[in-house]
C-alpha cells in the first residue's frame, strides 16, 4: 500500500473523490471505492495499468492534498492470454 497526504479526512470527501472519479473526463473510472478509515482514505479496486494507478492517486492528491491517502489499487492484465486454458 501506498501513503500519500497528512490529516484526518472530511466526512465528505469519501463522496466527492468517488464522483470526481467517476466524472472526470480523464479518468472515468467508476471501479475503484473509496474508504474513509481513522487515519485517512483507503482507495480499492483494480485499474488496467500501473501508469492509471498513479495518475489516479496525482488526482486525488492534487485535489486533497491535506488528505492522507493509501492505496489499494491492483493491477488486471489487459493483454490476452499466451496460452490456452484447458478444463477437466
Amino acid at each position: 500500500m501506498t501513503e500519500h497526504g497528512a490529516g484526518p479526512p472530511d466526512e465528505y470527501v469519501e463522496a466527492e473523490i468517488h464522483r470526481m472519479l467517476a466524472e472526470d473526463p480523464d479518468v472515468a473510472e467508476q471501479g475503484i471505492t473509496v474508504v474513509r478509515r481513522e487515519r485517512g482514505l483507503v482507495l480499492y479496486g483494480e485499474v488496467e495499468s500501473p501508469h492509471r494507478r498513479e495518475e489516479i492517486l496525482r488526482r486525488v492528491s492534487e485535489r486533497f492534498p491535506d488528505v492522507p491517502v493509501t492505496s489499494d489499487i491492483g493491477v488486471i492484465r489487459t493483454q490476452a492470454p499466451t496460452q490456452v486454458e484447458e478444463l477437466p
